[in-house]
């Protein structure tokens, strides 16, 4: 298969790629650009938060407790290119005690951490309308404890 940016699938599987490779930039803007204004975000376990602003909130805390890179990412999207799935595995370093990893998490004192995880979006517009991410938090907190 080509993909050459004329189907909707390969619309859907390259405005996820553009996503991650701005999330492993750094570039926080260039993520929230590729989002719906009413984007909806589920948290791995958590709830769902809804709207850039809050998703830019997110990512603040995100930075200031983590400093991730996703590797091995593999894309599928739908045919219509109205939804997608990613499957990746984060390398990470927790960075400061994260007041949103709940009450088992311990303080941070700069432990690694390799983690697979998976994420769900609908497409709308050529945005990202939602994004539902999916990682074990027991193997998460396993390797920072």
């Amino acid at each position: 298969m080509r993909i050459d940016g004329n189907r909707l699938h390969d619309r859907g599987t390259e405005l996820v790629l553009a996503y991650y490779a701005a999330f492993n930039r750094g570039d926080r803007e260039a993520m929230l650009a590729l989002l719906t204004d009413d984007v909806a975000h589920d948290l791995n376990q958590g709830p769902r938060e809804t709207g850039r602003e809050a998703f830019a909130a997110f990512m603040a805390r995100m930075d200031r407790c983590y400093r991730e890179q996703l590797r091995e990412i593999v894309v599928m999207a739908s045919v219509d290119g109205a939804r997608a799935a990613a499957e990746y595995v984060v390398h990470g370093e927790y960075l400061a005690t994260d007041p949103g990893a709940g009450p088992d998490a311990p303080a941070a004192r700069g432990q690694r951490y390799v983690l697979p995880g998976g994420a769900f979006f609908d497409i709308r517009d050529g945005r990202i309308a939602r994004v539902s991410n999916y990682y074990n938090l027991e193997h998460w907190l396993a390797q920072v404890r």
